[in-house]
């Protein structure tokens, strides 16, 4: 069991103060409606108008020409709009394709949409490449839909724009094959060129999509609001079925959306400065640690995927030996996720977009932890 005052690395959620024009506008809605004594607003179920006409506008600016309003439906979180992608898309036993290491939550989102997923692992000693030999080969006419993830949770991996082509000129042979991209992390990027959008690319078959958000890259966590860009017929029925089964975004958080979109390259641009010291640190201590090797700089997102996999106690299955570490380092009171929850058994994700002296004091017990003879270089 974890200490009384453990400290999370675990969290998916960074510690980002809201931004100023976010909170801002949607002080202005609520104050309006407080002012004429008039309830709030109610927007369309696909998002407000302003809203998806200005997501759309900064995709075409990010590359991505083609892509109109009508394609962007804004969504209660992510979550909520990826899962109704997924309804829409898959029938019951579709195949889906998942390269792994991903995001936990793909798994139970799939297996509710009706889905079988089923994946492709990478590794690490190449950076988690994925080569157009490995697709092909993974990819079978009966596969339904491929789903990526741009930059990687956990791993940070970025896939350029050279890598995207090659990847789409494999799936372009499928005209069946939905290709599905989670892109919520692009705004947190370290690397030398910005983060390519699926969008950019010919869509052939009409067969694109893309799912992102707002909690991450625009620091508005809490406030509940994803979005989607899909051919405009999927928009539609996506639509339809949030229409049916939900209730619209409401307009305060939908604001501070707008403000936050139209001032999205300043705000992600902080974060990545108000992360790069805690990054630099994390990556440090970690290469510290006896028998670390060479650790590979993740260039997006707010974590570092470690290899603890040389820490792992003899004789257990891998699955077993990865919760029995996670336990070890819960009682030493730093909380972290689960590689094998990702598809890596002896891996951990740890966030560094917490406060540093969090970030040091969870370094601190890791090293006393795994390592009691060495202390960490920080």
């Amino acid at each position: 069991m974890p200490t009384l005052n453990a400290v999370s690395l675990a969290s998916g959620y960074g510690n980002f103060a809201v931004p100023e024009v976010a909170l801002v506008a949607a002080a202005d809605v609520l104050t309006e409606a407080h002012g004429q004594r008039a309830p709030l607003a109610v927007a369309p179920a696909a998002g407000l108008p302003e809203l998806r006409e200005a997501l759309a506008r900064r995709y075409r600016e990010r590359g991505a020409g083609g892509v109109a309003a009508g394609q962007v439906v804004v969504t209660n979180g992510a979550k909520t709009g990826l899962f109704a992608l997924l309804s829409e898309i898959l029938q019951p036993g579709d195949d889906v394709l998942l390269p792994t290491p991903n995001w936990f939550g793909f798994w139970e989102l799939v297996r509710r949409a009706g889905g079988n997923l089923r994946t492709l692992p990478l590794a690490a000693a190449d950076h988690y490449a994925l080569t157009p030999a490995a697709l092909r080969a993974a990819l079978t006419p009966a596969t339904r839909l491929l789903l990526l993830s741009n930059p990687n949770n956990p791993t940070g991996r970025v896939y350029s724009r050279a890598e995207w082509a090659a990847l789409l000129a494999v799936t372009a042979d499928f005209p069946d094959l939905w290709v599905l991209s989670d892109e919520i992390y692009e705004g947190i990027s370290f690397g030398l060129e910005p983060v390519p959008t699926l969008l950019e690319w010919p869509d052939p078959h009409g067969r694109h999509v893309v799912v992102s958000g707002f909690s991450k890259s625009l620091a508005l966590a809490g406030w509940g609001v994803g979005c989607l860009v899909a051919p405009p017929a999927l928009a539609q029925a996506v639509t339809a079925r949030l229409f049916a089964t939900g209730a619209p975004v409401p307009v305060p958080s939908q604001a501070a959306a707008l403000a936050a979109t139209r001032h999205a390259e300043e705000i992600s641009r902080g974060l990545c400065q108000q992360l790069a010291p805690n990054r630099a640190l994390l990556l440090a201590a970690l290469a510290a640690l006896p028998g670390a090797g060479t650790i590979a700089a993740p260039e997006g997102t707010y974590y570092v995927f470690a290899d603890f996999t040389r820490f792992l106690p003899p004789g257990l299955p891998p699955a077993e030996a990865s919760a029995q570490l996670v336990r070890q380092l819960a009682g030493a009171g730093v909380e972290v996720v689960n590689g094998a929850s990702c598809g890596a058994p002896g891996f951990v994700r740890l966030s560094y977009a917490v406060a540093e002296t969090d970030l040091r004091l969870a370094v601190q017990r890791i090293h006393e932890t795994l390592a009691p003879a060495t202390q960490p270089l920080i």
